[in-house]
């Protein structure tokens, strides 16, 4: 939408399609914590919230469980998984048309800046960003609302309503809502319509083709695209 200058987009699930990489390096890091699970479908939870949440959340890990758990995913993240990963169609196109209109793009991520930096610049996403923040190696700075402020901060110039926080799960939404932001859920991710209705975006959309005619128009806040239309 014309009125919004600095476009926040989360990474998995919203740029890219991460799910072989991460589940797989989830799988690896399950496997070397005595844990058997050969079902890659059944750790799509894994896409979206920190890692230290999902691990201690998901297999009830404790702190030491849960950075042991982490240390193994990366071993196999660094190596291959950050590139078992397709970006969603439409995308690039996306991104050039913002640049084109002048807007201000981030990547606002939970995670580690210095991965996503490195698969924004294997699909050659790079130039098009402004700004690239995600959480720390340590695990700090990994609510999204962190990383949201953090990258508020380096603009100062541009009131909250200039902002908008583009997600597919409900920690992009959430961390929009506590920075005062306005939020676009998409479906085409890992979040259900359910997880996204119930923070209550300024919109929803089902595709990046409805993604980029909202950013490019001026659609009355409330508005869920239909999907299929």
């Amino acid at each position: 939408m014309n009125h919004y200058h600095v476009i926040l987009f989360d990474l998995d699930g919203t740029l890219t399609d991460p799910k072989a990489g991460i589940t797989r390096c989830v799988q690896y890091a399950l496997e070397n914590m005595g844990i058997i699970e050969p079902d890659l479908d059944q750790l799509e939870g894994f896409i979206g919230p920190p890692l230290q949440e999902s691990f201690s959340t998901m297999y009830a890990f404790d702190a030491d469980q849960t950075s042991q758990a982490v240390a193994y995913y990366r071993e196999r993240f660094q190596a291959t998984g950050m590139y078992e990963n397709e970006l969603y169609p439409l995308i690039p196109e996306l991104l050039a048309e913002l640049k084109e209109r002048g807007k201000v793009l981030a990547v606002a991520t939970s995670k580690p800046t210095v991965f996503s930096e490195k698969i924004l610049q294997h699909f050659h996403l790079d130039a098009y960003f402004d700004v690239v923040v995600g959480s720390n190696l340590d695990g700090t700075r990994s609510a999204k609302a962190e990383v949201i402020q953090t990258i508020l901060d380096q603009y100062p110039e541009y009131d909250r309503q200039h902002f908008v926080m583009i997600g597919d799960r409900k920690h992009d939404l959430i961390g929009a809502n506590r920075t005062g932001i306005d939020a676009i859920g998409v479906t085409y991710g890992y979040g259900s319509i359910e997880e996204l209705r119930s923070e209550n975006p300024a919109h929803i959309v089902h595709s990046v083709e409805q993604l980029m005619h909202l950013l490019a128009e001026a659609a009355p806040k409330g508005l869920e695209t239909q999907r299929g239309q």
